[in-house]
């Protein structure tokens, strides 16, 4: 594969970092379009920088030249504001869905979410199933996917991966504030009682199926898939082994969930917890979805269970805390403001 080089957007991310490592050292050259800065000493020197933003043309132009391939997962997370949302998760898909074409690029891989299936009312959830995505963010999601459907039609190559929310080195965001509440020795209170199943997934897992949509054939991987942790259990079960692995003897302590969601509500609206609608409201729900078409069609074998997935996570968090510790924003890669909840975690 020496020689194929790859655009990744959004690769200042957490997630973009990990692909460019990966990828890297599976022999591709990588380019990455950011607003953000690449600032990741071990790989400064191996890629191709491009500070741009996706919904400016000549930016995306710029730093698409000469790419063999892309992998778009570059976009604005759900604590961005609308506006920002859809012009960045729409309007800047279009405009890398648009330049690939231009460019005559062999395929472009689009990182979506599971997202796009809102608050379902039936598991697992198969890649034909109603999409009906909440909040500006769900929609958008929803709507970059038939934009996604268009330049297929149009002869663009374009694979649609649907990950689960997925963890790992670099991921903070609001798994920080979890890991926050473990490093300090507390309790750990949920939406729900915990009995409900809750589909993870490891980013290493996800870069994997990433490359396998590189690779594959064109009507192999011209399709939506389904990526997620193939072993999980519970929420109480899951989440509980990192307080378990972290030897405080604290636990998962459940609560009704609609009387908390209803004060989640309230919290939201008047900006005093980060927590969103589709975190809060599908926490005391199952959640998952089959990867049996990504096992079949890519030969998609996750490597890592939730647990496996959660308990790598808190060991990089601890590792790195000094270098985050102090920082806060909305994106995954610094910790999330906890609000009213760090006032709250002084009473577990």
């Amino acid at each position: 594969m020496s020689g194929k080089r790859v655009l990744i957007t959004g690769g200042s991310g957490f997630f973009g970092i990990n692909l460019a490592r990966y990828l890297h050292g599976r022999g591709y050259e990588i380019n990455v379009l950011d607003l953000v800065d690449f600032d990741y000493p071990d790989m400064n020197d191996k890629v191709k920088f491009f500070n741009g933003d996706i919904r400016n043309e000549d930016d995306v132009r710029k730093s698409m030249r000469g790419c063999d391939f892309v992998v778009h997962t570059a976009a604005a997370l759900p604590l961005y504001k609308p506006e920002d949302i859809r012009s960045t998760d729409l309007g800047g898909t279009e405009t890398i869905l648009k330049t690939a074409l231009d460019l005559k690029v062999k395929r472009m891989v689009h990182i979506s979410s599971t997202a796009v299936y809102g608050i379902p009312d039936h598991h697992p959830l198969f890649e034909d199933d109603k999409l009906d995505g909440v909040g500006p963010y769900g929609e958008s999601k929803v709507a970059a996917e038939a934009l996604c459907a268009k330049y297929r039609e149009k002869g663009l190559v374009v694979p649609i991966l649907r990950p689960k929310s997925f963890i790992g080195p670099e991921r903070l965001g609001v798994f920080a504030i979890y890991y926050d509440w473990i490093r300090r020795g507390k309790n750990i209170p949920i939406v729900g009682w915990g009995k409900n199943r809750y589909q993870l997934l490891d980013v290493e897992d996800l870069c994997e199926a990433t490359r396998l949509c590189l690779e594959k054939p064109d009507d192999v991987v011209n399709d939506v898939f389904n990526i997620g942790a193939k072993e999980f259990t519970t929420m109480r079960e899951d989440f509980g082994a990192v307080l378990d692995y972290a030897g405080y003897g604290k636990r998962i302590i459940g609560t009704p969930a609609k009387p908390l969601i209803w004060v989640l509500r309230i919290l939201e609206a008047l900006k005093l917890s980060p927590l969103y609608r589709w975190v809060y409201e599908t926490a005391p729900e199952d959640s998952f979805v089959s990867v049996e078409k990504a096992e079949k069609k890519l030969g998609f074998t996750p490597k890592y269970s939730n647990k496996q997935a959660l308990v790598r996570n808190y060991n990089w968090y601890l590792k790195h805390y000094d270098e985050f510790s102090g920082q806060s924003g909305v994106t995954h890669r610094v910790p999330w403001k906890q609000g009213i909840l760090k006032v709250v975690s002084w009473f577990f």
